[in-house]
C-alpha cells in the first residue's frame, strides 16, 4: 500500500462545496491516508451486533477499514475487543468470521490469547532442555494485539482503536441517536439473514449513493412502478451538524396526488407482481414512516425499508473495491405473520433486491465513467450548498455534509 501523504502533496481540494474532484476516488495516498485517519483514528466503526456475541465465549470476526479485529464476550459478561492478529509473526488469530473459543490460538507458533485478548501463552517460552525459547526477561503482559474501545448503541457495536474519540453519545448526537432508537429501541434484535457483495467501486462512492435521497425515484424502477417510495411523499432529510451522520426518511400517504414532474420521470411501466402480498406490511414502531434511510460517519447504515430492517457495513478493499456486508433483522418480539413479512420483503435488498440491486453497479458505472477525469470534478448542487437538514428530499445537502465531515477528518480543507 502506498505511503500516506500530506494533504500538501495531494491536488487542491476545489474550495466550493458542491465540487467533489473525482481523484478522491482514485488516489492509493488517499485511501492509506482514510484507513488511518478514518477507521483507525479517532470514530467509531460499526464491527458487529450484540445479539452475534450474547454468550461467554462467543465472538465475531469483524474489520475497522482493513483492519481485521475482534470482539469477544468473557465469561465476566463484558465485551472486549482486539485486534485480530497475533503480536508474534502477525498471523490472524480467529479464522472464523463468527463461532464460540475458549481462547485464540494463533496455528503458526501457537501463541495463546484469552477472550480479552491477552497473551496467556507462548509455545516454548523457556526453551528445551535449557536450550532456546524467549529471554529470561520476556514478559508476556507486555505483547498482545492492540485493544479496542467498544461501545454498544441498540445492540448495535461499534468500535474505535482511539483514545481521543467523543463517547457515542456525543458523536452520533441526540437526532441521529433518536432515530437509531426508532428502530431499534425497546425490541431484541434477530438475525433472520445475511448478504454480502463485492462492489466494483470505490467505498466513497456507495456512501454518497446511501446519502443521495433523491436518486431512488430516478434509478429504482421498483419504488417507482408500486409506490413505495416518491418525492412528493412526507418526508425529509436530517444532516448532523458536522455532516458526517444523517436520516433520510418518508411517510406513506395514499391519498396524495401524482406529482406531475414525478411521473414526467418515469411513465408507467405495466409491470406487476406475480404476489402482490410482497408489499403488504405492517406499521414498523407505531407510525407511517416506511422508509428511514440512516448512516453513522464514515461507513455504516441502518435501514428501515418498508418491513425490511437491516444493518450496512462498508468496507473499504482497495481504491476501486468495496466489500458491503448486509444483516438482515428479525425482532424475538414479532408474531410468525410479521416474520413471514420480513422474510419476504428481504428480498427488497442486497445484491439481487428489487429495491437495491442498481445500487450495486452504479458506482462501477461512475468508476468507469471517470477513470480518465482525475483532474475534473463532480457537481453536487442539488438544493443548494448547505449541508443543512431539509424538509426536501430534493437535495444533496447530506452529500455535502459527508464531504464537510471527511475533509475535516482527513485534514484537507
Amino acid at each position: 500500500m502506498a505511503t500516506v501523504m500530506s494533504p500538501t502533496e495531494l491536488p487542491k481540494w476545489p474550495s466550493t462545496p458542491t465540487r467533489v474532484p473525482y481523484w478522491v476516488f482514485q488516489r492509493e495516498d488517499v485511501y492509506a491516508r482514510e484507513q488511518e485517519r478514518l477507521f483507525r483514528g479517532p470514530h467509531w466503526n460499526f464491527v458487529c451486533l450484540e445479539s452475534e456475541v450474547d454468550a461467554p465465549g462467543r465472538f465475531r470476526a469483524s474489520f475497522l477499514g482493513d483492519l481485521p479485529v475482534i470482539v469477544a464476550r468473557d465469561h465476566d459478561g463484558e465485551l472486549y475487543g482486539f485486534e485480530n492478529r497475533c503480536a508474534h509473526r502477525g498471523a490472524l488469530l480467529a479464522l472464523d468470521d463468527r463461532g464460540t473459543a475458549k481462547d485464540f490460538t494463533c496455528v503458526y507458533h501457537a501463541w495463546s490469547y484469552n477472550l480479552r485478548g491477552e497473551l496467556t501463552g507462548v509455545a516454548f517460552q523457556d526453551g528445551i532442555k535449557g536450550q532456546g525459547g524467549m529471554p529470561a526477561g520476556f514478559c508476556r503482559s507486555d505483547h498482545g494485539p492492540r485493544r479496542l474501545r467498544l461501545a454498544v448503541v441498540h445492540g448495535l457495536v461499534f468500535a474505535s482503536l482511539s483514545e481521543d474519540v467523543d463517547d457515542v453519545e456525543d458523536y452520533l448526537g441526540e437526532e441521529i441517536s433518536d432515530r437509531i432508537e426508532r428502530v431499534l429501541g425497546g425490541r431484541t434484535p434477530v438475525i433472520i439473514g445475511r448478504y454480502t457483495q463485492m462492489l466494483p467501486n470505490n467505498w466513497k462512492l456507495y456512501v454518497e449513493n446511501v446519502k443521495d435521497s433523491y436518486h431512488a425515484s430516478i434509478l429504482h424502477l421498483f419504488f417507482t412502478t408500486f409506490e413505495l417510495n416518491k418525492l412528493n411523499m412526507r418526508g425529509g432529510i436530517i444532516v448532523s451538524e458536522d455532516g458526517g451522520h444523517h436520516v433520510s426518511y418518508s411517510a406513506i400517504d395514499r391519498e396524495a396526488e401524482k406529482d406531475a414532474s414525478y411521473t414526467d420521470i418515469r411513465s408507467d411501466s405495466g409491470y406487476r407482481l406475480a404476489d402482490p402480498s410482497l408489499l403488504d406490511g405492517f406499521s414498523e414502531v407505531g407510525d407511517d414512516t416506511t422508509l428511514q434511510i440512516l448512516s453513522t460517519f464514515p461507513a455504516f447504515v441502518l435501514q428501515q425499508i418498508q418491513n425490511s430492517v437491516a444493518v450496512r457495513q462498508i468496507l473499504p478493499r482497495g481504491v476501486d473495491r468495496t466489500e458491503l456486508n448486509w444483516t438482515l433483522l428479525g425482532f424475538a418480539e414479532d408474531t410468525p405473520e410479521q416474520r413471514r413479512v420480513r422474510l419476504k420483503q428481504s428480498n427488497l435488498v442486497g445484491s439481487a433486491g428489487y429495491i437495491s440491486m442498481e445500487d450495486g453497479c452504479v458506482g462501477g458505472f461512475v468508476r468507469r465513467g471517470v477513470a480518465g477525469a482525475g483532474d475534473q470534478e463532480a457537481v453536487v448542487e442539488m438544493g443548494g450548498e448547505s449541508s443543512a437538514s431539509s424538509e426536501s428530499r430534493v437535495t444533496e445537502a447530506s452529500i455535502r455534509g459527508f464531504w464537510k465531515a471527511y475533509l475535516n477528518a482527513m485534514e484537507l480543507s
